[in-house]
């Protein structure tokens, strides 16, 4: 959702038809489709939504086909756009995962139940973006990635754009927690390892506590751990939510403990909160989170490298208030102005090659 504003806003875009098979705020200058409810009962509703979208592209013939992940919109996009003559968009939100062997470690049900890595699928993958007229990434890294396998395609790094307005420093908030994790609750997020850097951290700052904002597959086994590493009353699991903002603004320091990530954006929805961030010094993360400039990155994935940082960063209250000040400044060019200004540069591009 936060590439539609930002695409839906750019001068240069007549409008945007959003094909969704869940509900779709509205937005200025986007118009969300949803299949039909036959349709949706025989297919299911992913597979409404993608028939639909097909019918869709052959009936209105748009300029842009845009897919979000390869598995299965991008693939659909790489396909229509060469039947419809239109240009196609792939926006890679998960990174290299969803091509790295075969697509094994997406969440996709179809691709993942494949069982192992399987390279002449990761390839053809490959080709698929390849066929692409424009490749847009999260971060660096998974362009580099990209470049790397060979991609010739056009490549634009463009994250997302929020909401300055919603996503702000709210000093009449009481902040009820210092630490906030927010993520979908699944092992590559290794919230076990944050409880047990919090156990840590609480050993030398005792009040220490958190919030956790998320669902997942590992939600009731994190509870557990929680209570056997006695932090029953210092960590609150709050489940999916969809006032992030609150949540945030009740909170002081945004931590990611993740093995694997691209640019995340709940770091930037943080970061433009004026949270200062401790995070994994993986994927896209230091794309945003410069080492002791409004954050630190750790790169020795232990849970007592992530104490030592909270503890470092909540016993000294100067070093803290510049982190979160020089946050807000450094995740301002994710905001929605500058992001649609990027968009405004892709489609321009693309119109310039059609003449």
């Amino acid at each position: 959702m936060t590439h539609l504003q930002p695409m839906a806003n750019a001068n240069n875009c007549a409008s945007v038809l959003m094909v969704s098979s869940t509900v779709v705020p509205e937005m200025h200058n986007v118009k969300a489709l949803y299949a039909p409810l036959l349709l949706q009962k025989i297919l299911g509703k992913v597979g409404a939504r993608l028939c639909y979208f097909c019918w869709l592209s052959f009936r209105l013939k748009p300029d842009v086909l845009v897919g979000f992940h390869l598995l299965l919109n991008g693939l659909l996009v790489a396909i229509l756009a060469r039947c419809i003559a239109a240009k196609s968009i792939y926006i890679c939100g998960g990174g290299p995962r969803e091509v790295m062997h075969g697509g094994l470690y997406t969440e996709n049900r179809l691709f993942k139940h494949i069982g192992k890595a399987d390279l002449l699928i990761e390839s053809l993958l490959i080709k698929a973006v390849n066929e692409m007229h424009v490749l847009i990434t999260m971060g660096t890294s998974a362009q580099r990635y990209f470049q790397e396998k060979g991609i010739k395609t056009q490549y634009e790094i463009i994250a997302g754009g929020f909401d300055e307005c919603v996503f702000k420093v709210n000093n009449a908030q009481p902040q009820k927690y210092d630490l906030i994790l927010i993520g979908r609750l699944s092992q590559v997020k290794r919230v076990d390892r944050f409880l047990k850097a919090l156990q840590k951290a609480r050993e030398t700052l005792p009040s220490l506590n958190a919030v956790i904002v998320g669902d997942g597959p590992q939600l009731a086994q994190l509870k557990q751990l929680s209570l056997s590493l006695g932090l029953g009353s210092a960590v609150d699991f709050v489940g999916w939510q969809n006032n992030i903002e609150d949540w945030l603004q009740q909170s002081r320091c945004f931590v990611l403990t993740s093995d694997s990530e691209g640019l995340s954006q709940a770091l930037i929805q943080a970061m433009l909160t004026g949270l200062p961030a401790i995070t994994s010094d993986v994927g896209d993360l230091s794309d945003l989170v410069s080492e002791e400039e409004n954050g630190y990155l750790i790169t020795s994935l232990s849970s007592s490298h992530f104490s030592q940082a909270f503890v470092h960063l909540f016993s000294h209250q100067k070093l803290f208030e510049q982190f979160s000040e020089h946050a807000r400044i450094c995740a301002k060019k994710y905001s929605i102005t500058n992001v649609t200004l990027q968009w405004q540069e892709v489609l321009q591009t693309l119109s310039e090659k059609n003449q």
